[in-house]
């Protein structure tokens, strides 16, 4: 699944593409990804038509167009988003309008205006195994009253879709409370790994920069977050952010053709990964077998001399063939 990373560097090509591009004609290929506009695929095109991008902002795995027109569902017009969640597949592609249409094309939106070297191009959304979806929105005000997250324009209001509101900030994001954020921390009765995946606690990281992360910090993903000093929860908090910013540097990472920016172009991040999906290849730091234990449905990938697991814990042996990722 997309983490933090990939979506930010969809967003950033988003910004760079289509802004101040009105948006239209729109084309639902397949109703699933639309399946959150109770009024229908037909429905969803028809509103969305003529609206013009003002915006593009990302809050964890979240992104979303900030529209100047769009006609709600109670007939009025307004301010309003167009929400993305890529979930496991989902691809927000720009293409030549003459390209051939990709396999798993969902949804096509034209674009008219914006940037001139964008003219002649369209939107596509992709997404083979369908999880994802796009969801027209209102705005409501943050709970914190602070922009809604990256690419939020500071001298607009503070507003962001409703589906978002309980979805935490996340390490980029430069409104992060840290004091909070670590106190809270703290005080969670978990394992550290299941704190870093909590998204209301702290958005955007998944199974992937976790183990980088924790891989970093030398900790291990059962060592309990109550059991953190104040210097370590900061270390692994850091350790977070630097591992996402040389993954974005990097373009994001990429195990297959699932994950591509707007360009179709996939990221190379993989190539410096030191735990996740490394199962069995030697410890980039001591040389010793990276290990894979089974972790809420997923993997934990970790090095165990580097990363020693907790006194008391039980961690389930993995059984994946060497070196393949267990997403």
């Amino acid at each position: 699944m997309p983490e933090l990373p990939e979506v930010e560097v969809v967003r950033r090509g988003l910004d760079r593409w289509v802004m101040g591009a009105r948006l239209g004609p729109v084309e639902v290929l397949h109703p699933r990804p639309v399946r959150r506009h109770e009024p229908g695929p037909q429905d969803f095109a028809a509103r969305l038509d003529g609206s013009r991008v003002t915006g593009t902002v990302r809050r964890g795995k979240f992104l979303w167009l900030t529209l100047d027109r769009l006609v709600h569902s109670e007939g009025r017009n307004g301010a309003g988003a167009l929400l993305v969640h890529l979930g496991m597949s989902g691809q927000v592609l720009l293409q030549p309008v003459e390209a051939p249409d990709e396999r798993h094309l969902r949804v096509r939106i034209g674009l008219d205006g914006g940037p001139p070297d964008a003219a002649g191009r369209e939107l596509r959304f992709v997404d083979q195994r369908m999880f994802g979806g796009l969801s027209l929105e209102p705005l409501v005000p943050t709970p914190d009253g602070l922009p809604a997250g990256m690419g939020a324009d500071p001298a607009a209001p503070a507003l962001l879709p409703p589906p978002v509101r309980h979805i935490a900030r996340d390490p980029l994001d430069p409104h992060l409370d840290e004091t909070a954020l670590l106190d809270r921390m703290r005080r969670k009765q978990t394992g550290v790994k299941r704190a870093l995946l909590d998204q209301t606690l702290l958005s955007g990281v998944g199974n992937i920069y976790a183990d980088e992360a924790l891989w970093r910090s030398r900790m291990h993903y059962a060592r309990p977050a109550d059991g953190l000093t104040r210097p370590a929860a900061r270390r692994l908090l850091d350790d977070v952010r630097e591992v996402m910013g040389e993954a974005l540097a990097e373009g994001g990472t990429s195990f297959d053709s699932l994950y591509v920016n707007v360009n179709g172009e996939s990221g190379y991040f993989e190539r410096s990964l030191a735990a996740y999906g490394r199962e069995g290849l030697p410890c980039r730091r001591c040389g010793t077998a990276i290990r894979r234990d089974a972790f809420m449905n997923r993997s934990s990938f970790s090095c165990p001399v580097c990363q020693p697991a907790p006194r008391g814990s039980r961690v389930v042996p993995g059984g994946s063939q060497r070196g393949t990722p267990s997403r």
